[in-house]
């Protein structure tokens, strides 16, 4: 029986000291944490990577001065000795002489400019080691340059370019067996290769900077190409990288360990392509877009991609417009980025948001420690009042354990205090009789559901089992392949699908019945069934479907409609006679993707006496007929966006290049598309695909 006394607060007893306790030691810590502490960390340290990337912006930028210098400081000697194409060896060896960055250095003359060399000359010299420069003219060894791309665009420039990065293996002299070097040589050059501005018979990754070369007439007759090793311009950014690492950190852990932690910088070229990257696959083989796709921030990592491309001539690192983090490579992180003046060229210093908040999580760990000891002073305090003020609680839970095992009619304590408690043991009593009767009312309506279930599998049953469902359906057949699919977004669908052969031409047919569920069925099943005793009497196509309006038509108090494409294929010429009512035109993937011309009719069972046509096509052999209704394009997925006919498209054209536009493969490629698209959104509607595969010898 409910007590109606006054209720004395039992939370409030046991909350008071609590409250306060936490309130003091909790607000304090949190003021003095992260009010005064975090804003100014976080600001402090983005400021500092943004002075690390300038100064690194800046050694870069004399390294790629010091090649544009070099290289144009022979320009005149050049254009004065153009008359003496002997001369140009010695030329191309000074250049690598006096500039110790220029890894390789060459002239690519335009065609037939000096005739008693031949069609082409490119004399070329490469750094073998610190002490040997190799001379040679590459196109008396077969290298044919004047179709290179960074040949061509620096014959159209004015004062020179940097080019795209390029992998170079400049090839040996068929004729000519190479020399062995000597033990103190072959020392020389390994300890060279490892500095990386000498050559090697390896694939190199490099840059070049392109100075056109003019005659007296102003006429561009060469280029002068100076070659930047890209293995070695890798190892300065990755030595400059470990500094970063190490001034913030203070450690010489293992890099692999360090990982998930460690900034490091990239350089990319105005078109995004990657010249300095940590992973060396990278390097002049993928573009900053890759990252761009590979994010979820693509929006907000696209927008860096175009500030770096853009070529920014400065930027504020002073600027209250701190970095806003994306996900690059995995990770979330900062970027820093900033241009090299007059190549063209950006650096990013990416930094990992671990990284760069590590203090912010200090600051937390501090307060985590703060709030599990004001916990422990807390519970100290209230651990002998919350024990002896719950004590009567355990026989309330005893009681609770018996009744969750099933047994409704078990006794409960007896509570002599006024307050919650009490009231709770009240609620108790009243919830044990409201169990007992929903026990009762469950399981009444546990049968019945489970009846309707059994009547809806065996809806489900007999529906599929009027539509064909043994593929291939004539394997004795050569000229046909058939593949079909029904999916219902319920036990039972409205969607249809049938063909079957008769005097050589095969009678197909695909339908969408309007609504779902049960009383779609009920109209999908007379309509097959209706196409079936109409198409043995009749081979045209417009007839069978004007017959099928006027039967659904008479008597359609529900105003439901089927739309539907009927269509006869002459298996011996490959003429497609179909009429269509309302549905979606079919694809025709053969020698390329399109869609089947169709008339718009009305759907059957809309209005008695509407006149339908018959449209005719001729199909090629190798040429699949898609159908589907529009459980395949309308198909949403979880923010309610639709598949669409461009996707539909776009995977039909993928598997037509790709050689799979057999019924089955395109049938089940489709419906594995739209699963993977709704990401398990709730299926919106009956999805249905018949794929007819033409293949006359």
């Amino acid at each position: 029986m409910k007590n109606n006394g006054k209720i004395r607060s039992f939370a409030k007893r046991l909350t008071k000291r609590l409250v306060l306790t936490l309130l003091v030691i909790l607000g304090l810590a949190s003021f003095l944490v992260f009010v005064l502490g975090g804003s100014f960390v976080f600001a402090d340290e983005s400021y500092r990577h943004e002075a690390i990337l300038e100064v690194s912006v800046e050694n870069i930028s004399r390294v790629a001065s010091d090649v544009y210098v070099g290289t144009r400081n022979h320009v005149p000697e050049i254009e004065e000795s153009l008359g003496n194409p002997d001369r140009m060896m010695k030329v191309v060896e000074r250049v690598i002489t006096q500039n110790p960055r220029i890894r390789s250095c060459g002239i690519s003359f335009v065609e037939n400019y000096y005739p008693q060399k031949g069609r082409c000359y490119r004399p070329y010299a490469v750094r073998r080691d610190s002490s040997n420069i190799e001379i040679r003219n590459l196109a008396a060894e077969g290298q044919d340059y004047l179709q290179e791309e960074r040949f061509l665009q620096a014959l159209q420039s004015e004062d020179g370019l940097w080019s795209e990065p390029f992998f170079e293996n400049p090839p040996q002299n068929p004729h000519q067996n190479p020399p062995q070097p000597s033990q103190r040589e072959g020392a020389e050059r390994e300890g060279a290769e490892r500095e990386g501005v000498v050559g090697n018979d390896s694939v190199v990754p490099l840059i070049a900077f392109l100075q056109p070369i003019r005659d007296k007439q102003g006429r561009t007759v060469a280029v002068l190409e100076s070659d930047l090793s890209l293995d070695w311009l890798q190892e300065k950014m990755e030595s400059r990288d470990w500094k970063i690492f190490a001034d913030e950190w203070g450690t010489k852990e293992k890099e692999k360990r360090a990982k998930r932690w460690k900034p490091y910088t990239f350089l990319i070229t105005n078109k995004g392509t990657f010249i300095v990257h940590p992973d060396k696959k990278r390097i002049a083989r993928d573009n900053f877009s890759s990252l761009v796709k590979a994010s979820p921030d693509s929006v907000e990592l696209g927008k860096i991609g175009r500030e770096m491309m853009g070529a920014w001539k400065t930027r504020n690192v002073q600027e209250d417009d701190l970095p806003e983090v994306v996900e690059i490579d995995g990770r979330d992180s900062y970027v820093f980025h900033m241009p090299l003046k007059h190549t063209g060229w950006s650096m990013a210093l990416v930094v990992p948001q671990l990284s760069l908040e590590l203090i912010a999580y200090v600051v937390g760990g501090v307060l985590v420690f703060l709030i599990l000891l004001s916990l422990f002073v807390v519970w100290l305090v209230s651990h002998f009042s919350i024990k002896r003020a719950t004590k009567p609680l355990k026989q309330l839970a005893f009681s609770a354990d018996e009744v969750a095992k099933g047994n409704f009619d078990a006794s409960l304590p007896n509570i002599k205090h006024n307050d919650e408690i009490r009231l709770l043991r009240d609620s108790f009593e009243d919830m044990q009789q409201s169990l007992k009767d929903y026990v009762e009312e469950l399981k009444t309506a546990t049968a019945s559901k489970a009846a309707m279930e059994n009547e809806l599998k065996v809806a489900h049953d007999i529906q599929m089992s009027m539509l064909p469902k043994i593929f291939p359906p004539y394997p004795e057949r050569k000229d046909i392949d058939i593949y079909g699919l029904l999916n219902p977004a319920k036990d039972v669908g409205g969607d249809l699908f049938d063909f079957y052969i008769h005097d050589n031409n095969l009678f197909f047919c695909i339908g969408d019945v309007s609504g779902k569920g049960v009383p779609a069925s009920l109209v999908m099943a007379v309509t097959r069934s209706l196409f079936r005793n109409v198409s043995a009497h009749t081979s045209e196509p417009c007839q069978i479907v004007a017959a099928l309006n006027e039967a659904l038509a008479e008597g359609n108090d529900t105003n439901m409609f089927v739309t539907i494409f009927v269509g006869m294929l002459d298996l011996g010429t490959g003429i497609l006679r179909y009429c269509n009512a309302g549905h979606d035109a079919p694809m025709l993937i053969g020698q390329g993707v399109g869609f089947l011309p169709c008339d718009a009719n009305l759907p059957l069972g809309v209005m008695s006496g509407t006149t339908f046509k018959t449209q005719e096509a001729s199909i090629e052999s190798q040429t699949t007929i898609f159908l589907y209704t529009d459980g395949l394009n309308e198909a949403e997925d979880v923010n309610h966006v639709q598949f669409g006919i461009e996707r539909v498209k776009d995977l039909a054209e993928k598997m037509l290049s790709e050689g799979e536009n057999k019924p089955n493969l395109i049938v089940k490629k489709m419906s594995d598309a739209v699963q993977a698209y709704s990401d398990g959104a709730e299926q919106s509607d009956d999805l249905t695909m018949l794929a007819i595969m033409f293949m006359k010898e």
